[in-house]
């Protein structure tokens, strides 16, 4: 299940709780932080920066995909991971309104 989002503001606190409890994994927040950085990131490349199984990378990348805060291009075997800038913003801005 993926999060609606509205262009100016979250549609919902649940959507700002998701992405919460998603943010709140260290693991996940590190792998989060990798994609980030970059405007495209090959899953290979987070893979090789993480000491994690492939299994278990999957089961993160899963986690930030639903919460909306990342995109996943698939292209066969390989994956492609883009931030969700606008998914990301809606967020910050949510906190600043706390």
């Amino acid at each position: 299940m993926k999060l609606i989002w509205d262009d100016r503001k979250f549609c919902n606190m649940r959507n700002a709780k998701r992405i919460r409890l998603t943010l709140a994994d260290p693991r996940r927040y590190k792998i989060f932080k990798q994609i980030a950085a970059h405007n495209c990131t090959a899953c290979a490349d987070v893979r090789a920066k993480q000491p994690i199984s492939a299994a278990t990378l999957s089961h993160h990348m899963k986690e930030l995909e639903t919460a909306g805060l990342i995109e996943i291009a698939r292209h066969g075997k390989f994956a492609n991971l883009t931030l969700n800038r606008d998914v990301l913003q809606a967020y910050l801005n949510h906190l600043a309104e706390i």
